[in-house]
C-alpha cells in the first residue's frame, strides 16, 4: 500500500505547475481580517507560491475507536494545490502486534479510505458521496497550510468578525463549510463543521460536528506553523479525539515523493 500511495504521490507532483509569483497584499486584500492576519503573522507575503506540500508528522496518537486506548501512528502526507488533492499514508501496529495499513485520498473531487491487516485483508474500503464530503472538509481546515489552495476560486471566504470567518468549498459536484477561528496574534487556532460524516461502522456513517485544534506555532525556513494538532468529533454524548499528532515541519514545492 505505501508504495501504491509513493506512486499517486509522485503522479500529482508530476501535475504540479511550477511558478515564480510570490504572495503579495494584493492577493489577500479581500480576505476577511482575520485571514489576512493570519498571512501576515505567519510570514507568507513576500514568499513564494506553493503548488504542493509535504506534511512531516512525528509523535501521531490515534484511536481506533472511542472505547480504546491510543496507540501510536506512522502517517505521511501530501496535499496539492495546482488542483485540489490530499494523499495520506498511515501505519499502525494493532494490540502493538498488527500490522494495519491505510490510504486516504482526495483526488478529482472524489474521496477514498482503504485500510488492510497484513497487506491483504481489507478491513475498511469507505468510497461514495460521505467519503467525498468527509475528505472536502480535511481539504478545507488544511487550506491554510497551504495557503495557495485558500486563494483558489474553490473557496469563498466570509467575514463573520475580528477572530472568525467562514469559508464554503465547492469542488465537483460537493459543497462543504466551516468557520475558522483566529487569535489576535493571527494565529489560526480551530475550525469547526457539521458536514463531516463519521464513520459508524458497517457501511453506515452519521452526520456529526467535527473539530479540528491548532496549536504551539513554531518557525521553520522563514515561516511560521503550527506544531500541535488534534481533531475531535462533538458528539451529542460527549467529544471524541481521535487524533493528536506533532507536526514538526511542512515543506512546499516538492518534485519528489519519498
Amino acid at each position: 500500500m505505501k508504495k501504491i500511495f509513493l506512486s499517486n504521490v509522485q503522479t500529482e507532483l508530476g501535475k504540479c505547475k511550477a511558478s515564480n509569483e510570490v504572495f503579495t497584499e494584493e492577493d489577500i486584500s479581500n480576505l476577511p481580517t482575520p485571514v489576512q492576519r493570519y498571512f501576515r503573522y505567519c510570514g507568507y507575503i513576500g514568499k513564494e507560491k506553493m503548488s504542493n506540500a509535504k506534511f512531516i508528522w512525528n509523535d501521531v496518537n490515534f484511536k481506533l475507536a472511542r472505547n480504546r486506548p491510543w496507540t501510536k501512528m506512522s502517517v505521511q502526507q501530501y496535499n496539492f494545490a495546482s488542483e485540489p488533492g490530499r494523499i495520506t499514508y498511515m501505519y499502525i501496529k494493532m494490540f502493538g502486534l498488527i500490522p494495519m495499513e491505510a490510504n486516504e485520498a482526495y483526488l478529482n473531487g472524489q474521496g477514498t479510505m482503504l485500510g488492510k491487516l497484513l497487506k491483504k485483508v481489507t478491513i475498511f474500503d469507505n468510497k461514495g458521496s460521505e467519503t467525498n464530503v468527509s475528505q472536502a472538509i480535511n481539504y478545507l481546515a488544511e487550506s491554510l497550510f497551504v495557503p495557495t489552495c485558500a486563494l483558489q476560486q474553490n473557496i469563498i471566504w466570509q467575514a463573520i468578525d475580528q477572530n472568525h470567518a467562514k469559508a464554503i468549498y465547492e469542488y465537483k459536484g460537493v459543497k462543504v463549510e466551516g468557520v475558522f477561528t483566529f487569535n489576535d496574534k493571527g494565529e489560526y487556532t480551530n475550525f469547526e463543521t457539521d458536514d463531516r460524516y463519521m464513520d459508524t461502522g458497517s457501511g453506515t456513517f452519521s452526520k456529526n460536528k467535527w473539530t479540528a485544534e491548532v496549536s504551539n506555532y513554531v518557525e521553520k525556513n522563514g515561516i511560521t506553523i503550527p506544531s500541535d494538532l488534534k481533531a475531535i468529533w462533538n458528539l451529542p454524548t460527549g467529544d471524541y479525539e481521535y487524533f493528536n499528532g506533532t507536526l514538526t515541519n511542512i515543506v512546499y514545492n516538492n518534485t519528489t515523493a519519498n
